[in-house]
């Protein structure tokens, strides 16, 4: 919508502050009821409180409001996130490491590129598994990757175009021009690009694995939304949890270029980072051992068997 409707305040969902419509989940902003993913949606928000219990892959502190909201009408609620933060309490021989939820092959040759780069001198860009955007899009992210001066990775996949290749999208112009600063591949392991030390901002989409991974990183974001819950997602990162900015979603690439270069360089850049890594620290935290969240995997799997040891 263009008539501004979608900036409208919406102040009626418990655990939610300054959020507008925009800000939902785009299967929930639908202009009839008679809407098959509203449907759906709303059937299994109801099937949740006929549950024993609910599950959620997030930590106390990082959605405090919200979880308490929902306590109110289910209080039997097990916060176990960072989920794969747990893995490190796991033997490192332990079949659950040698697995990966990947969904496309991992090329390796990026560790090797960011191995050569300086600490926090590049731009990783990824917009997950299913995002998809048009040739014009793409273009506006090239060039304004480009025309930022910084280095980045980006992860292009082959269907991440509508209806194109997204490798015959791009020019030779744009090759030639990052040709020692850019470096483009199918597919990654997000989590080790992230961790990696010469990392210092990420583009993403902001599905909740990359959220949470982010997090988990303490590397800041810059978000473009595409639908379902990211919209949502970006609003939490920007606004309540300060580790992001976002872009309109008609991108160009002259906004592309001055928040890569703000976030790389600027100091509301460098306050950003600070509020990363404080959220890095308190996943940590709640992952270890006696954390929060560690409790409350020991005491899932304890009732889940009816142990009592």
């Amino acid at each position: 919508m263009i008539d501004g409707t979608l900036d409208t305040p919406v102040d009626w969902i418990p655990g939610l502050r300054d959020i507008r419509l925009k800000d939902l989940p785009s299967f929930i902003r639908v202009l009839s009821t008679d809407d098959i993913m509203f449907d759906f949606l709303g059937s299994q928000a109801r099937n949740c409180l006929t549950s024993s219990a609910i599950i959620f892959n997030t930590f106390q502190e990082l959605d405090q409001e919200v979880l308490d909201s929902i306590s109110v009408i289910f209080p039997n609620i097990y916060t176990i996130g960072p989920l794969f933060m747990l893995h490190r309490h796991l033997p490192v021989e332990s079949q659950v490491n040698a697995m990966s939820t990947s969904l496309w092959k991992e090329d390796s040759t990026c560790i090797t590129w960011l191995d050569k780069r300086e600490p926090n001198s590049v731009v990783y860009v990824n917009y997950g598994s299913i995002t998809t955007m048009t040739e014009d899009n793409l273009k506006e992210f090239a060039w304004g990757l480009a025309n930022s001066n910084h280095s980045f990775v980006w992860i292009v996949r082959p269907d991440v175009v509508m209806g194109s290749n997204s490798a015959k999208v791009l020019s030779e112009e744009f090759f030639e021009e990052i040709k020692d600063r850019g470096l483009l591949v199918n597919w990654c392991s997000q989590k080790n690009v992230l961790e990696h030390s010469s990392v210092g901002v990420f583009l993403t989409h902001c599905g909740w694995n990359s959220t949470i991974e982010t997090i988990c990183a303490g590397v800041p974001v810059i978000c473009w939304p595409f639908f379902a819950d990211q919209q949502t997602n970006c609003h939490f990162a920007c606004k309540t949890l300060g580790i992001g900015v976002e872009i309109s979603p008609d991108v160009k690439r002259e906004e592309v270029s001055m928040l890569v270069k703000e976030m790389m360089e600027g100091e509301k850049g460098k306050k950003i980072k600070e509020k990363s890594l404080y959220w890095k620290k308190k996943a940590f935290e709640t992952t270890d051992i006696k954390g929060d969240s560690y409790n409350n995997f020991d005491k899932l799997i304890r009732e889940s068997l009816h142990y009592d040891g």
